[in-house]
């Protein structure tokens, strides 16, 4: 029993350490789009948003990929981009 829990406590710890990873990943990512967007006049900006959310809007679910991922990720996109829109 005790390593059972052990073995438990380890890949909960493997999972924290990726999970962490990942934040840091997408932090990372966040931070490279700010700076670009924010280095592009208003013009070629709005093109660039415009180019994302259609692209978006082509985008299908799929087994992978269900609808309620489909929509967290198109919310946290226009998060993102308009707020840099309007800075």
């Amino acid at each position: 029993m005790k390593n059972l829990i052990s073995e438990l406590l380890s890949k909960l710890a493997e999972k924290e350490e990726e999970s962490k990873e990942f934040v840091a990943q997408i932090e990372a990512l966040e931070i490279v789009v700010t700076a670009i967007l924010c280095r592009m006049d208003n013009n070629d900006r709005q093109a660039m948003v415009n180019h994302i959310q259609n692209a978006l809007k082509e985008a299908r679910p799929t087994e992978a990929v269900t609808s309620q991922d489909t929509e967290l990720l198109k919310q946290y996109l226009d998060k993102l981009l308009m707020r840099r829109i309007t800075e």
